[in-house]
């Protein structure tokens, strides 16, 4: 029971936090190029994009968790470092990146000042932030300090 409940955890993480960690990034960029109905369609594509895969993941921390409980590991101190990570990268996407896709979507929709670098800059800094924690939380789970396989 313990491989199936890891390879969903696995599958979940691929399928869910891959493609919103690449809509996050491909936001900015794309806000900055939004010129007319095409440009701004675009924009509001990635941010579905966003916001349903979030949606998605919450799969990823729910499998995860099954599968520690399943091998006797959610008191390691890489498993609890995991989910602290975890919650921060949910925390930065959901409190942070997800309203200022909307907002400045909202924006270039006509219902505000745009102020294109300054708001991009800061969601791509948000999306770095994402990223990296998820890239941490990754190589944790591979390496899992401490474990008879790990380093």
């Amino acid at each position: 029971m313990t491989k199936v409940l890891l390879a969903l955890h696995v599958v979940a993480a691929i399928v869910a936090i891959g493609p919103v960690t690449v809509a996050a990034s491909m936001y900015p960029p794309a806000a900055r190029r939004a010129d007319g109905e095409t440009g701004i369609a675009q924009v509001a594509l990635l941010h579905r994009i966003c916001r349903v895969y979030a949606a998605a993941g919450i799969a990823v921390p729910l499998f995860g968790l099954a599968t520690a409980v399943a091998l006797g590991v959610l008191a390691d101190t890489w498993v609890v470092f995991s989910i602290a990570l975890t919650a921060a990268a949910a925390g930065v996407l959901g409190l942070m990146i997800l309203p200022g896709q909307a907002e400045l979507l909202a924006r270039l929709r006509g219902t505000g000042p745009v102020l294109v670098r300054a708001d991009t800059a800061q969601l791509a800094m948000l999306t770095g932030v994402f990223n990296l924690l998820w890239a941490i939380v990754t190589v944790l789970m591979i390496v899992r300090p401490g474990s008879t396989t790990g380093v």
